[in-house]
């Protein structure tokens, strides 16, 4: 699916690992993040404190947390399209690491 280059403006934190993200096309969408957060630098979003702090990055247009993890607005956009798979990925990435 072809889709524009999008920037996320803004960006605000619901319950469960949930994000609702704004685009600057005017979408906005609701994004489960719970089954992605695997490996050293998502494992500590799953604090529900420090998954609070994300803030948005004006300069690459997405959303960051203060370790450095982020998500690229691309990605986000199309969330529905590829989040199993990124999950899977994610889980593979984790089992390695404890290996």
């Amino acid at each position: 699916m072809k889709h524009e280059f999008v920037k996320i403006i803004g960006v605000d934190v619901l319950d469960n690992y949930y994000l609702r993200v704004h685009f600057d096309n005017g979408t906005v969408k609701e994004i489960d993040l719970e089954s992605v957060l695997y490996g050293e630098l998502y494992e500590p979003l799953r604090d529900p404190d420090f998954f609070r702090q994300v803030m948005v990055d004006d300069e690459v247009g997405t959303v960051v947390w203060p370790n450095g993890a982020d998500f690229d607005p691309d990605l986000l956009y199309t969330w529905d399209e590829h989040v199993k798979a990124f999950a899977s990925q994610m889980r593979k990435v984790e089992h390695s690491c404890n290996q």
